[in-house]
């Protein structure tokens, strides 16, 4: 039971009503500009797409301009393909974030004169099916499943952790239990893969954290102690951000208001971070070296992985802060994994690929830009953009706070694009808002109970959903129409992941059965 909040005073009415009609007055594009002539040009060949077309300026917005393009391309409208518009000029890069006229007109860097080249990336080379099916109900733990995680290299393996105390791996090609994890003494909360799928570490109600062998199901070294409550995430360091291809570092955040980072090799504590005053309920490790903490005290921490100092304290939560996610937490899980399948041969190769796949998903008009979305149960979230260090210019402001839900917000995530969000909330909605704004674009109706996740495909076009109404959703990113109606759980959904290659759903929940869904 949550605890209820006293009713706002005069001056916080005030200040709500103040901001709520800021927020209204949204800065419109003018209808009398006229129209602007726009030449494409693909990026990775610099050769352009048809001849230069012109747009009335007040369409000429992102959503449009992809419209464009996908028709001069001949793409049929199924096969829409999101793109990335920059503009480059005089050695400076421009991303088009929301519309021409705010990104290149208003700055005064393009008239409606000039022809403007845009160079455009494709989002997502790929196309993921959705799934549609139940390929395996596969039996074994005695327990709810409370947590569930693909491999980072391909769907064939999946990872559980149980309240029967047990982690269990299952082959998902041929619905069988595979190895089973034996060790804990209570339930097992989280389970999380390496990046390169070496490693499984699990945390456990045991306040221990384990690591295993994923392919002989053995236990590595002994159990990292440390923790006096139960831990309640972990996240591993990125894989570029290795000192060597041996050092694995992992961070576990506990019940105990602490984290620790742990050498994997030498399984002892490196450091540890101190500073919540409550739960500490969720933890990233981000790619620019910056340990992301949300805990119950209300606040979001800060933190240096290499020194454990505290960079700062994120403050706008009124209630717990339940979850958090980073717009790289794609790339940083998969590491030099891509949709390609073609693994590096050599460690420097793996560790450069992975880099580029980071600063590629995280650079915004040139700069190394990690969002951070936080969700509460004061019914809000926030969207940052957080400084990497105690001497950045950067403001420690939210960008934006979402508002919509009724209820508590319990789990929030980027598309691996990082153009959405997807919040899942306990008023039985999942709603999606603009990753870069903050602005609110669909709320996906259809659960009848509390949605306790989700988690977009590997291409971001399509969102699933678990929830206590023991079905799971598949909803279209692009119309937040609902897809597909998965039911087959016989009890609540408490966990779900759509595996990194895109070609497998797995959930788990009450029923104690894991469930693969293809298409």
């Amino acid at each position: 039971m949550t605890t209820l909040l006293p009713p706002p005073s005069k001056r916080q009415r005030t200040a709500i009503a103040e901001k709520a009609h800021e927020q209204q007055n949204i800065d419109t594009i003018p209808s009398d500009l006229g129209s602007v002539r726009v030449h494409f040009y693909d990026h990775s060949t610099g050769q352009p797409s048809g001849a230069p077309v012109a747009i009335p300026v007040a369409d000429a917005t992102v959503k449009n301009l992809e419209l464009l393009l996908n028709t001069l391309q001949g793409n049929d409208a199924s096969e829409r393909i999101p793109y990335r518009f920059t503009f480059g000029a005089d050695g400076q890069v421009v991303d088009i974030v929301n519309d021409i006229y705010r990104a290149l007109l208003k700055p005064g860097l393009r008239t409606t004169e000039d022809t403007i080249s845009l160079h455009y990336t494709p989002q997502a080379i790929f196309r993921v099916r959705t799934v549609s099916r139940c390929s395996a109900s596969i039996p074994g733990h005695g327990e709810a499943i409370l947590a569930t995680s693909f491999a980072s290299s391909s769907s064939s393996r999946l990872v559980t952790g149980s309240g029967d105390n047990n982690a269990r791996i299952f082959d998902t090609d041929t619905g069988t239990p595979f190895q089973t994890l034996k060790g804990h003494t209570s339930w097992v909360l989280v389970a999380s893969w390496s990046p390169d799928d070496t490693t499984i570490a699990t945390g456990s109600m045991d306040n221990t954290v384990r690591l295993w062998n994923p392919q002989s199901g053995q236990l590595l070294g002994q159990p990292l102690k440390g923790h006096t409550k139960w831990i309640t995430s972990l996240a591993w360091e990125p894989y570029h951000l290795r000192q060597s291809s041996t050092l694995q570092r992992l961070a576990s955040s506990s019940k105990d208001s602490t984290v620790r980072i742990w050498d994997s090799k030498s399984q002892r504590t490196d450091l540890v971070l101190s500073g919540h005053k409550s739960s500490i309920s969720c933890v990233r490790w981000g790619g620019t070296g910056t340990i992301y903490t949300a805990s119950h005290d209300k606040t979001i921490k800060l933190w240096d992985s290499t020194k454990g100092t505290l960079i700062s304290t994120l403050t706008a939560h009124a209630h717990w802060v339940n979850h958090l996610a980073l717009s790289t937490d794609f790339v940083l899980r998969t590491a030099y994994h891509d949709h390609t399948g073609t693994i590096p041969p050599s460690d420097q190769e793996k560790t450069a690929k992975a880099k580029q796949r980071f600063e590629t998903a995280a650079t915004i008009n040139s700069t190394l830009t990690e969002r951070l979305v936080t969700a509460s149960d004061d019914c809000t979230i926030y969207l940052w953009s957080p400084p990497s260090s105690p001497t950045s210019n950067t403001s420690i402001k939210p960008i934006a706070r979402l508002l919509g839900h009724q209820k508590q917000v319990n789990h929030v995530t980027f598309s691996p694009s990082g153009t959405l969000i997807a919040s899942s909330s306990f008023d039985n909605h999942i709603k999606l808002w603009n990753a870069t704004t903050g602005a609110f674009l669909f709320t996906l109706r259809g659960h009848v109970a509390p949605v306790y996740m989700s988690c977009f495909s590997p291409d971001s076009r399509l969102l699933v959903s678990g929830s206590k109404d023991t079905t799971l959703k598949v909803w279209d990113t692009a119309t937040g129409k609902l897809k597909e109606d998965l039911p087959g759980h016989r009890d609540e959904v408490f966990a779900v992941d759509w595996s990194p290659d895109g070609r497998g759903v797995g959930s788990g929940g009450k029923d104690k059965q894991v469930r693969i869904w293809r298409h």
